[in-house]
C-alpha cells in the first residue's frame, strides 16, 4: 500500500438556505503516491464542491484535509506549490497570451527561472499548442483552451494533480495524447491524481480505483473492473436488417424488457447462463443478423445503475453544469 499524500477525513459542506443544502456529506478517502483515483457521480453529486475544498477556494463546514502530512488550512501556501489543478470549466487570464499565463503559473510553482521557458515550450509542444503560444486566451477555441489548462497543471512539476474533465472539448487524437501524458507523468514522476470524467471508457483506461459519489456521499470505492463486475448479467446486442417486424414479434414473445434502439436493433440484459438459449430463440424465429454481440457489464453500466438507484439532488451550489 502506497503512503497517502492526500488524506480527507469526515469532510462536510453545507450551504445555508431554507432548507440548507448538504453538498458534501461526511466523506473520507485517501490518495496514495502515484495513484490515479477517479471521482465519479452524476451532476450535483458533490464532485466540484469537493475539489474546491481540496484547493481551499471553498471552506469546509467540518472535517479535515491534509497533504503530505500537513493540514491544508495551516499550510495552504506551502502545500499548493505542489498541487496542480485544471478544469475544462476554469478560465485563465483572457487578456494575456498563452505563454504569459504559463509563465505566471511557473513562477507561482517556484520553477527555477532558468527552466521556465524550456518547461513551457516542452509542454506546449507535447499538447500541440506551440502554434498559438503568442495568442491571447480570448482568441482560442474551447479545445485549445483545454490544452493550455493542461500545460498549466503540469508546468510546476506537481506531486498531486486535480484534473476535472481533462479531455473535455478535445478531438479524439488529442484526448488520446492527454491520456498517454497522464499515464507518463504517473509512471515517470510518480504524480498522484484525482480525476473526474464523464467518459467511462477513459476512466477505465486511466484510473486505478474509482470513488462513486452521489448526494454528497461516497457509496462505492473499488477498481473500475470490480465495479463493472458488480453489475449482474450480460448484454446481448443485435441488429436484424430488414426484419423489423420479426424482431418486434420476437421481443414480444421472449424479451418484453428489451430496449429497442431503432426499428432493426435491440439489446437485452439476461443472466449469463441464459445467453445460449436467448440466441437459440432468435435463430428459431428465423432472424438473420447483420450484427450480434455479447458483452459483460462496463463501468458505464455501473454508473447508470447507481444513478438510477440514487438520483442526484436537483442542484448544488458550486457544481458545474
Amino acid at each position: 500500500m502506497s503512503a497517502a499524500l492526500l488524506q480527507v477525513q469526515s469532510l462536510r459542506k453545507v450551504f445555508p438556505g431554507k432548507p440548507p443544502v448538504v453538498a458534501v456529506d461526511d466523506i473520507s478517502f485517501s490518495l496514495g503516491a502515484g495513484e490515479i483515483l477517479g471521482l465519479l457521480g452524476p451532476n450535483g453529486a458533490g464532485k466540484t464542491t469537493t475539489i474546491q475544498m481540496l484547493l481551499s477556494t471553498l471552506r469546509s463546514t467540518s472535517g479535515s484535509i491534509s497533504y503530505f502530512g500537513m493540514d491544508l488550512e495551516r499550510h495552504r501556501s506551502e502545500i499548493l506549490k505542489y498541487v496542480g489543478y485544471g478544469s475544462a470549466y476554469a478560465a485563465l487570464v483572457w487578456r494575456l497570451s498563452v505563454e504569459e499565463n504559463l509563465e505566471i503559473y511557473a513562477r507561482l510553482a517556484c520553477v527555477p527561472w532558468r527552466e521556465r521557458a524550456q518547461r513551457v515550450t516542452a509542454l506546449l509542444e507535447r499538447f500541440d499548442a506551440s502554434s498559438f503560444r503568442k495568442k491571447q486566451m480570448s482568441e482560442l477555441s474551447a479545445g485549445q483552451r483545454t490544452r493550455v489548462v493542461l500545460c498549466k497543471v503540469f508546468v510546476g512539476y506537481p506531486k498531486i494533480a486535480l484534473l476535472d474533465e481533462p479531455t473535455a472539448s478535445l478531438d479524439p487524437d488529442v484526448a488520446h495524447e492527454v491520456r498517454a501524458f497522464v499515464k507518463h507523468q504517473r509512471r515517470e514522476y510518480g504524480v498522484s491524481m484525482l480525476y473526474t470524467c464523464h467518459n467511462m471508457a477513459e476512466v477505465e483506461e486511466v484510473c486505478d480505483e474509482v470513488l462513486f459519489l452521489t448526494k454528497g456521499k461516497i457509496i462505492a470505492r473499488d477498481t473500475p473492473q470490480a465495479l463493472a463486475s458488480s453489475i449482474a448479467g450480460t448484454r446481448v446486442r443485435f441488429t436484424a436488417s430488414g426484419q423489423g417486424e420479426k424482431l418486434l414479434l420476437w421481443i414480444a414473445r421472449h424479451a418484453p424488457g428489451a430496449v429497442v434502439k431503432d426499428e432493426e436493433s435491440a439489446e437485452v440484459w439476461t443472466e449469463d447462463e441464459q445467453v445460449p438459449a436467448l440466441i437459440e430463440s432468435l435463430i428459431k424465429e428465423g432472424l438473420q443478423f447483420s450484427r450480434l454481440s455479447v458483452e459483460r457489464a462496463s463501468l458505464e453500466d455501473f454508473f447508470l445503475q447507481m444513478t438510477k438507484k440514487q438520483p442526484a439532488s436537483p442542484g448544488e451550489a458550486g457544481e458545474a453544469p
